[in-house]
């Protein structure tokens, strides 16, 4: 007598197991798309796609552990798509945008962005359950992505208030798409997030700063995505720096 391999209930286990990969993709085809509407001239839209990827990336996860459908091939394939959407995505986009008329400055600026990123997703992989969960080692490849894709979708959003600094911009991308990359491999630690909790109680100032957030976000949401990346790149190194003063003033001899 043989199983009958195709019941119902093995297909929608492979469904649900298909669910959270579903989320991937879409990640992976938004990187990819961001990758074409930049070789098009539509660094907008490559910008916005980055995004939009950020948003699937973070969606997946999640799904898969809500559906306890978690798998080593669902995080080997979120690993290259990750790749594909925050390394490779934002580096070409800042390449095709800015860097390209600077030559072998601009390529290799950009190569390095890359070769961060998978540099940094490789060590990610490999200390899983080793490091401590609550923080990353080295600036998350999402919010390097963010920074770089901020700054062009903000470029683009007003550009007619930053017209007169406009033979300023080679050189601020220049060094943003270095800088997030370079903050992607330093051991530098960054809040991770995981430990935040959205049942415990927040006292009422924190509901006001949220609301205010909202507004900011729907008004200016390129502004807000942008301010918001780079003030978390920022709190890596604020927070390493104090550390390393209250180190330093723990070894003074009194």
């Amino acid at each position: 007598m043989t199983l009958n391999t195709k019941s119902p209930m093995n297909l929608r286990r492979q469904s649900i197991y298909l669910l959270p990969n579903l989320f991937t993709l879409g990640a992976l085809f938004a990187g990819f798309y961001a990758i074409v509407q930049a070789m098009n001239n539509r660094f907008e839209h490559a910008a916005v796609a980055i995004f939009v990827a950020m948003i699937l990336d973070g969606l997946d996860g999640r799904v898969a552990r809500l559906t306890h459908t978690q798998s080593e091939f669902g995080a080997q394939l979120d690993s290259l798509s990750d790749m594909v959407s925050f390394g490779v995505a934002p580096a070409l986009v800042a390449y095709e945008w800015m860097l390209k008329d600077y030559g072998k400055t601009g390529w290799i600026i950009a190569f390095v962005y890359c070769a961060c990123a998978a540099l940094r997703l490789a060590r990610f992989n490999v200390n899983i359950g080793v490091v401590d969960k609550r923080w990353f080692q080295g600036l998350a490849s999402p919010a390097a992505a963010g920074i770089v894709a901020g700054l062009v979708w903000n470029v683009h959003e007003f550009a007619e208030e930053i017209e007169p600094l406009t033979h300023l911009l080679p050189f601020v991308a220049m060094a943003i798409t270095l800088l997030a990359g370079v903050s992607m491999v330093v051991n530098v630690r960054f809040w991770s997030f995981k430990e935040f909790n959205v049942r415990k109680t927040v006292p009422f100032y924190a509901m006001l700063i949220m609301v205010l957030v909202l507004i900011v976000l729907a008004a200016k949401p390129a502004l807000a995505l942008f301010l918001f990346f780079v003030g978390y790149g920022v709190s890596g190194y604020v927070y390493w720096l104090w550390q390393l003063l209250r180190r330093n003033k723990l070894q003074a001899p009194n």
